[in-house]
Order: structure tokens, then C-alpha cells, then sequence
């Protein structure tokens, strides 16, 4: 079994860098597989339908539309990386269904913000923008207020450290006593969700949980 789910683990490697490489040489292939001639493919798009999962940051609830692996995690990184925002439509029903996963009718909808670099590089806002592409109306009621590192390859404890305290509730916004839920590309171990929810409580919202697009498989017990 476990040679097995190596050689599993190579071809998916391989496949994802194969799918990179036709992206780069053909700009309208699709995303998920790198077949030409088709942003998203028809089938790379049905493995993008919502299967909503729970966890928590904390003890906050979060609910996530997908899995962060596959086609998924390679239409997401097409989106934030490679600036094919029009990909955002495909991802929105995820995040949609993870918002109604969390049945809190009326709450104010609130974007983890892009960090100043990523806005510059990007050009846009990526949670914001699949939240509205997700039929919501989100408030930005976040701002960073410090730099923080890279939170690839830092453990759970290292993230909450380096995100701790790098939010704050934007002045004048109208936040006290409000239901909020907090949105997102992805959660990986909840840190930044959890400060999120921090801020926006210090400002006196009622944050009720958090709704993502996807989760890393890290969070889910591997199947048996």
C-alpha cells in the first residue's frame, strides 16, 4: 500500500507540472489538465462542483467547497498566479455552498484582505473577487496592518505566530453587534482565518464562522 500511494503521489506530481508547463505554452488551455483550446474543460469543471467539509480554526467553524488538491488546487493557483481571474466564476460555486453551509442569513460577508505586495503583483483582490463572482456582497472591513513571511512550509504554531496581530478592522466601518463571516481562497491550518476573527471581534462583530473555497487535504483524515 504505501508503494502505491507513493508512485500515486509522482504521477500526481507529474501530472500537475505537466498541466503548468501547457498553461504557460498555451495561455488558453485549460487550467485543471492543460488540454488546449478550453480555459476550463468540461471535465476539469464537474470535478470543481461543491462537496462542502467542515473543521475549525480554532474555535471557529469553517466550512470549504472543495478539496485542495488536483484540478482544484491547479485552477486556484491559475487564478492567483497566472492572473486568469475570468476562472474565478468556475471556483465560485464552492465558495458559495461553504457560505451556505454556515446558514447565517444576513451576516456581512468580510474578505481575508491581499496583503500589499500580492495586491501590487495581482492587480486584484482574490477573495474579494470570488466572493462577489459568488454572488455575495463583501465588505471591506480588514486591512493588514504588518508584513508577514511566506506561510509555505511554516508549521501550525510558526503561522499563528506570524500572522498574529496583522489584522485590523478598518476604521468607521459598522461592525458592532454585526453577524460576520469571514471568506477566503483556501485554509490550510486556519491561522489567518482565526486572526481574522480576532480583529473583526475587537471591533465588536459577531463573527459566526469562516467559508472558504478549499481546504488542504491536511485537514481531513485520510480516507480508510
Amino acid at each position: 500500500m504505501e508503494r502505491f500511494d507513493g508512485w500515486a503521489a509522482v504521477r500526481r506530481r507529474a501530472r500537475d507540472a505537466l498541466a503548468e508547463v501547457v498553461s504557460l505554452v498555451f495561455p488558453d488551455a485549460c487550467a485543471g489538465c492543460g488540454q488546449p483550446d478550453a480555459p476550463l474543460c468540461d471535465r476539469c469543471r464537474g470535478m470543481l462542483l461543491p462537496r462542502v467539509t467542515a473543521t475549525r480554526a480554532g474555535e471557529l467553524p469553517v466550512r470549504s467547497g472543495a478539496v485542495f488538491d488536483g484540478v482544484a488546487a491547479r485552477v486556484l493557483r491559475a487564478l492567483k498566479e497566472d492572473g486568469r481571474t475570468g476562472l474565478a466564476r468556475a471556483l465560485a460555486p464552492a465558495l458559495a455552498a461553504a457560505v451556505a453551509a454556515l446558514d447565517a442569513p444576513g451576516a456581512v460577508v468580510v474578505p481575508v484582505p491581499s496583503s500589499r505586495a500580492a495586491l501590487r503583483r495581482r492587480g486584484y483582490r482574490v477573495a474579494e473577487l470570488l466572493a462577489r463572482r459568488a454572488g455575495l456582497a463583501p465588505v471591506r472591513a480588514l486591512r493588514s496592518v504588518r508584513t508577514v513571511a511566506d506561510q509555505r512550509g511554516l508549521g501550525r504554531a510558526q503561522r499563528r505566530a506570524n500572522v498574529a496581530g496583522s489584522l485590523r478592522a478598518v476604521r468607521g466601518n459598522v461592525l458592532d453587534g454585526r453577524d460576520v463571516v469571514i471568506v477566503d481562497d483556501v485554509v490550510t491550518t486556519g491561522a489567518t482565518l482565526a486572526e481574522a476573527a480576532r480583529a473583526l471581534r475587537a471591533a465588536g462583530a459577531r463573527v459566526v464562522g469562516a467559508a472558504t473555497v478549499a481546504a488542504t487535504p491536511r485537514r481531513w483524515p485520510a480516507p480508510r
